[in-house]
């Protein structure tokens, strides 16, 4: 059978639905599912991902469904990035995405510790780790929710220094380390921040203020192919590639999951890609609409979510981009990134990379008007600075 071709434009439009840039979300929950994750690496990318889904959503309802009524939370996951899911989600991420990596994570401390002679009296290092970890959940049933710096003062083996080994390293103790890896494990969860909403500082919870006996547990393949099936529900048609990347998986991982979730083949414009069987809202069905703008910050979902992203970036993408890979602030026209925008002391700043004409200057306008309205006396910094942002925002 002829896989079905799917065009550039056909997904820019199906982008543009699924990822409500019309801003036709309801609610913080009604995003983050849309998305499948939200990044929030940056504690600002999902209040911004969200405000910009949607009309009528503040500040303070996206902080009540995340640390109120606690439908969303902030959770270590897929490329080992912080992601804000759904609660329902996060036993289907951990067993297919989080627990694999702290076991990784785990390894990586231990040697690490051995090789740098950080416990050169302690014969057994892991047995000494998860000695370490028993100390912080005890140390959180004590004193409750606490910051990484009070965690410390109250469990002794989380200020243990690491040595550095070469004169580059920088001096650090067991504390980022083994919390990242609790996390991971589904033995602390992140709660409220220290401040403002736009603060990188947080405390620490115990997993069972979530989930009163713990992560549901979940077979892991069983898993994955929901994680699987749920991404390519937003994201789709896509590549394996795309896919594996969004994920972290191994080759091996992603392909016993599609083999479990039997996919179809499609033609991207003569990439070979992959999507769910009998969609409801198949390429074909989706009609041509106006053009949505709209301004979508750094490490967003959309901007972030494929690893070829060719089909919905200018011909020219230096600047856009760190050297790592990771986007910066984003102005969209139509399912495609135009160009970037700065928070700025003096207010939300435009470039344009492209001529949209009138209409879609004016949209654009109105975008960026209605976001500064929003931040107010806020400057929001992210913490990766593509190139272009960072020009803009200081000229």
């Amino acid at each position: 059978m002829r896989p079905v071709h799917v065009s550039s434009a056909q997904r820019r439009r199906l982008l543009v639905r699924r990822h409500l840039l019309d801003r036709s979300g309801t609610s913080p929950r009604h995003v983050t599912n849309a998305l499948v994750a939200v990044h929030a690496t940056d504690p600002a990318t999902p209040y911004l991902s969200i405000l910009a889904r949607t009309t009528g959503v503040t500040l303070e309802d996206i902080a009540a469904e995340m640390y109120e009524r606690r439908l969303l939370v902030r959770w270590l996951a897929m490329r080992r990035t912080v992601f804000l899911l759904d609660r329902d989600l996060v036993p289907d991420v951990h067993a297919a995405v989080s627990a694999p990596l702290a076991d990784v994570l785990r390894r990586r401390l231990v040697t690490t510790l051995e090789k740098n002679q950080a416990l050169p009296d302690v014969p057994d290092v892991a047995a000494w780790v998860r000695s370490v970890e028993k100390d912080v959940r005890a140390g959180l049933r004590e004193i409750g929710d606490a910051t990484g710096a009070q965690l410390s003062a109250a469990v002794p083996g989380l200020k243990t220094p690491i040595p550095p080994r070469l004169p580059s390293d920088t001096k650090q103790t067991v504390t980022s380390s083994l919390l990242a890896l609790m996390s991971a494990a589904g033995e602390i969860v992140r709660g409220t921040p220290v401040g403002a909403w736009t603060t990188r500082q947080h405390r620490w919870q115990a997993v069972e203020a979530w989930w009163e006996d713990g992560v549901p547990p979940r077979d892991a393949l069983e898993a994955r192919t929901r994680i699987a099936r749920r991404w390519l529900q937003s994201y789709g048609p896509a590549t394996v590639d795309d896919l594996q990347w969004w994920t972290g998986w191994t080759k091996t991982a992603t392909r016993a999951t599609l083999t479990a979730l039997a996919v179809v083949d499609t033609d991207l414009d003569g990439i070979d890609g992959i999507d769910l069987p009998h969609r409801h809202d198949a390429p074909d069905d989706i009609e041509a609409t106006e053009p949505v703008a709209a301004l979508l910050p750094s490490l967003d979902s959309t901007a972030m979510g494929w690893r070829h992203r060719h089909w919905y970036s200018p011909a020219d993408t230096a600047g856009l981009y760190d050297s790592r890979g990771n986007v910066g602030p984003t102005i969209w026209w139509d399912g495609r990134i135009v160009g970037v925008w700065a928070s700025t002391p003096g207010g939300v700043r435009t470039r344009l990379l492209e001529d949209l004409g009138a209409d879609g200057a004016d949209a654009i306008g109105t975008a960026a008007a209605d976001l500064e309205q929003t931040l107010g006396d806020t400057v929001v910094t992210p913490s990766i600075r593509a190139p272009l942002e960072h020009d803009l925002s200081q000229h």
